[in-house]
C-alpha cells in the first residue's frame, strides 16, 4: 500500500447521474454561500502545490522550524493515515465492530497535535488518532473500545489525553471544567479541546465556550470543520463561519487552512502560549475535508458530489507537504522508501495486535453497578449466564 493510496482515487458516478450533477443539495449549498458572503481567508503557510507562503502574524510561531522537524511531521502524517487504513481494513473484515476515520484530517491533526506541550492536556474526540500519536499513546490502543474488549485501553494521565468521547460535544463542558482547575492551582499549562463543525451545534459547546470567557480558561477549543456532521452539510449547521462565534463570547476566532500542517501548527502554537499567559481561551476553526465516511456504518455516496471530494483530494495533506519536502530538497527517495517500510510494519503489527487482543469478561457488564449488589442485577447476571450457557449446549449437540 503506497502512502497517497488511500486519498488518491477517481472520482465514481454519483448514483442518479454524472458526478457533480446539479441538485437539491448542490442548490442548496450554493444559496447558503450567497446568504454567508465572500468566504473568509484561511490562515496558510503552504499552498496545495507546497508552496512555501509568508504570514507576518504566524510565521514567527514556525519559522526556527527545521528540515528533520518537517520530515517528523510528514512522517506522522504517513503512519497516522496507515494505521487509519488499517483499522478500516479491520472493520470490514469483522475484527472491529466500527471505525471513525481520520483520512483528509492528518494536517490538522498533527499540526495541533505537536503544539502541545507535554504538561498540556488533551480532550478528544473518537476520532483524533493523530493526536493520540503525537501525545504518545500506541495506536492498538485506540482499537480495543471499537473491538469492544475495554472502555478505552489506556491511561489518561500517564499521556495527559483523556479517553476518546462518544457522547457529542460534551468534552468541550469537560475540557473547560479541567482549565479552570490548572489556573486555581496556578499552573502555566494549557487546555485543548477537539470536537467537529456538527458539535458546535450542541448546547454543551456554547455552554463551554461561555464558562471559558467568564472565567478566563486556558483552553483551546479546535473545532475541526470537515464539511459534514454525518450527512449534514455546514449550511445546515451555521450562517456564519464556525470561527466567527467566538465573537459573541469574546476570545478570539481564527480559521485556518486544516490541510496545511504547518500553519495548524502555527495557529494552535498561537493559541496555546496566549492560555498559558492568561489571556484566556481561542476557537480555532481548522476548514479541511473528510475523505471518506463518517463511521464505516455510513455511505456518504448518498449525500455529496464525487466532484467535491475530488477537488479536495487536490489539497491533500500528505501530499501538499510532500512536494514542499522534495521542492526545498529537505528529503530524497531513501526516506519515502524507507517511510514505506516502516508504514507496512505499521499495519503489519496493527493487525497481529488486534487478533490478539482477548475477548473480554462476559460478565463484566454486571460488576459495579450498586456498590453492596442488587437484586435485580443478580437476576439479570443468571438469566444471561443461562443464555451463554444455550450455546454450549448447541454446540455439544
Amino acid at each position: 500500500m503506497t502512502v497517497e493510496s488511500t486519498a488518491a482515487r477517481k472520482p465514481r458516478r454519483s448514483a442518479g447521474g454524472k458526478a457533480g450533477t446539479t441538485g437539491t443539495k448542490r442548490t442548496t449549498r450554493t444559496t447558503a454561500k450567497k446568504a454567508q458572503g465572500t468566504d473568509p481567508e484561511l490562515v496558510q503557510l503552504l499552498t496545495p502545490e507546497g508552496e512555501r507562503v509568508k504570514n507576518a502574524e504566524y510565521d514567527g510561531y514556525v519559522d526556527g522550524i527545521t528540515a528533520d522537524e518537517l520530515r517528523g511531521l510528514y512522517r506522522d502524517m504517513v503512519l497516522t493515515r496507515r494505521f487509519d487504513a488499517e483499522a478500516t481494513a479491520l472493520q470490514r473484515q469483522g475484527e472491529l465492530g466500527l471505525w471513525a476515520s481520520l483520512l483528509g484530517q492528518e494536517a490538522a491533526q498533527i499540526g495541533s497535535g505537536r503544539a502541545t506541550r507535554e504538561d498540556d492536556y488533551v480532550f478528544p474526540t473518537y476520532r483524533e488518532h493523530g493526536v493520540a500519536w503525537c501525545r504518545g499513546v500506541d495506536p492498538t490502543n485506540l482499537l480495543g473500545m471499537f473491538r469492544g474488549v475495554n472502555n478505552g485501553g489506556w491511561d489518561p494521565n500517564g499521556n495527559n489525553f483523556h479517553l476518546y468521547t462518544i457522547v457529542i460535544g460534551s468534552q468541550a463542558l469537560h475540557a473547560t471544567g479541567y482549565a479552570m482547575g490548572v489556573a486555581k492551582d496556578g499552573a502555566d499549562s494549557a487546555v485543548i479541546a477537539y470536537f467537529g463543525d456538527g458539535a458546535s451545534s450542541q448546547g454543551d459547546v456554547s455552554e463551554a465556550f461561555n464558562f471559558a470567557a467568564v472565567y478566563n480558561a486556558p483552553v483551546v477549543f479546535f473545532c475541526q470543520n470537515n464539511q459534514w456532521a454525518i450527512s449534514e452539510s455546514n449550511e445546515k449547521q451555521t450562517r456564519v463561519p464556525l470561527y466567527q462565534r467566538a465573537q459573541g463570547f469574546g476570545f478570539p476566532g481564527v480559521r485556518v487552512d486544516g490541510n496545511d500542517v504547518l500553519a495548524s501548527l502555527a495557529v494552535t502554537r498561537w493559541a496555546l502560549e496566549r492560555a498559558r499567559r492568561g489571556e484566556g481561551p481561542a476557537l480555532i476553526e481548522a476548514y479541511t475535508y473528510r475523505m471518506g465516511a463518517h463511521t464505516t456504518s455510513d455511505d456518504p455516496s448518498r449525500y455529496r458530489h464525487d466532484d467535491e471530494r475530488a477537488a479536495w483530494e487536490a489539497k491533500d495533506p500528505i501530499l501538499r507537504l510532500r512536494r514542499h519536502l522534495e521542492a526545498a530538497n529537505h528529503a530524497d527517495e531513501g526516506f519515502f522508501a524507507e517511510l514505506e517500510a516502516e508504514s507496512e510494519a505499521l499495519g503489519k503489527r496493527v493487525r497481529e495486535v488486534v487478533r490478539a487482543m482477548p475477548d473480554p469478561d462476559r460478565f463484566a457488564i454486571f460488576e459495579n453497578v450498586y456498590a453492596d449488589g442488587h437484586a435485580l442485577v443478580d437476576e439479570e447476571r443468571a438469566q444471561f449466564a443461562a443464555y451463554q450457557a444455550s450455546f454450549a449446549d448447541a454446540e455439544g449437540v
